[in-house]
């Protein structure tokens, strides 16, 4: 019978994989050598022209939302408290669930990339925008809902009242002007895709062999939402939490700045961690454990001049950054007040921003979504509401409380890093995009 060729191509592959993992035991000593300054200031270099795109990227994206609150917030304190409900809601139904799941494409492209099956990055990428298309049907019905929704998990009627009257008729243009912007960017990352050499040895043509993907797609994409979800969430609830303190409409109002605040600037260190996915991914594909670890160290050389930089610049101006948001005296000044707690934050999100980019391009994801269970949902959470609630510390014993969480949560993402095997995920990475086994 004429095997038409296909007989000898897999044989062919299937020995040049099992060369290469044969390449990666035999070099597993190099994991441990010294690393020298030439390599780790070229990596730290990789990583920044990684970094930087992605960081304007994530950044312009978000100040879209955060122009719009900066100029509600100057109208009074109702306008400001019902935009960040509204913000908040949609943020936690649909945009964590949509980045979480696609942020498995960190896992199964970059690696795809480093083994340099061109052609299945490109597959993966289809099966992932139709995975995710349908994924947008049902939460599509429930953001027209949003009102009552928040008026029964308890929110203040006036305030959801005037979220959902605020974004759906008073401020439509503001609405579809978002809504314009964000089709633009698919627009032009579909042309540039479609007509960039640089994607030349990536494009697909469109076929049925998306849908055999799906499954695999799945498998990475639900345990990376649910890491991201629980994460995100636990910030989302603190402005939920707030609404049912006392002068809901100030408490409500600063810690939505608060979240404001720290989510502008974890566009750098998400940025740092897409990179640390992306060269962590693409070595372990490549069969490069002793570079993927170089890539760990690099990136978290960078999170520290980062965070250290950020903190300095927030606590410098922690009395008038306040006015950015509100022109209200109360406001800002409790806004001062949480400032010390802000810094924390963002040298904390640094840290765990870069480790979960980390975790991301192992395919860890699943270990990452009981971490962050664990760390905001036992931990924060709960102390969270004990200091809020019952010490009465009100919006501060809040944020304190998601702070140890997030104390908690980067601890052990430093525990699971130091603990990785980095020639074990070579070899697995190779394994799982290969598809055959090898002992």
């Amino acid at each position: 019978m004429e095997d038409n060729g296909y007989g000898d191509k897999e044989e062919e592959e299937e020995e040049n994989v099992k060369e290469s993992i044969s390449f990666i035991r035999k070099n597993d000593n190099n994991n441990k050598k010294v690393i020298k300054w030439s390599d780790f200031s070229a990596e730290v270099e990789k990583l920044g022209r990684i970094a930087g795109p992605m960081v304007a990227v994530v950044l312009s994206q978000y100040l879209l939302q955060v122009i719009s609150m900066m100029m509600v917030g100057h109208l009074d304190e109702l306008s400001l408290s019902s935009t960040a409900i509204a913000i908040s809601l949609s943020t936690v139904t649909g945009f964590s669930l949509l980045m979480g799941m696609a942020s498995a494409l960190e896992t199964l492209c970059g690696q795809a990339y480093g083994a340099q099956q061109y052609h299945k990055l490109g597959l993966q990428t289809e099966t992932a925008i139709f995975c995710l298309v349908l994924v947008c049907i049902p939460l599509s019905l429930i953001w027209i809902y949003m009102g009552e929704i928040l008026v029964f998990i308890g929110q203040d009627p006036i305030i959801s009242h005037e979220a959902v009257f605020k974004s759906g008729l008073q401020k439509i243009g503001g609405a579809l002007a978002m809504c314009i912007s964000y089709w633009l960017n698919v627009i032009f990352l579909l042309l540039y895709i479609k007509y960039s050499s640089a994607c030349a040895k990536t494009r697909t043509p469109i076929s049925m062999d998306l849908f055999h993907g799906i499954a695999e797609f799945f498998s990475f994409a639900i345990p990376s939402a649910v890491m991201i979800c629980l994460e995100w969430w636990s910030y989302e609830l603190l402005v939920l939490l707030s609404g049912l303190l006392p002068n809901p409409e100030l408490e409500t109002s600063v810690l939505s700045i608060c979240l404001t605040t720290i989510s502008t600037l974890y566009s750098i260190p998400y940025g740092f961690g897409a990179a640390a996915s992306t060269r962590v991914s693409n070595e372990l594909g490549a069969g490069n454990p002793q570079a993927a670890r170089l890539a760990v160290y690099a990136v978290l050389f960078l999170a520290i001049v980062e965070a250290s930089i950020v903190a300095s610049v927030l606590f410098g101006t922690r009395r008038v950054f306040g006015y950015v948001f509100s022109n209200e005296k109360a406001v800002v000044d409790y806004v001062t007040v949480m400032a010390p707690l802000i810094c924390v934050s963002s040298i904390l999100d640094s840290l765990q921003g870069v480790l979960s980019g980390v975790v991301r391009g192992c395919g860890f994801q699943h270990i990452g979504a009981y971490v962050n269970l664990g760390a905001f949902y036992l931990c924060g959470i709960p102390v969270a509401a004990l200091l809020g609630f019952w010490v009465k510390l009100r919006g501060i014993g809040l944020w304190i409380g998601v702070q140890v969480g997030a104390f908690t949560q980067t601890l052990l993402l430093a525990l699971v890093t130091s603990s990785t095997n980095w020639e074990k995920q070579a070899t697995k990475a190779r394994q799982r995009i290969f598809e055959i086994e090898m002992v």
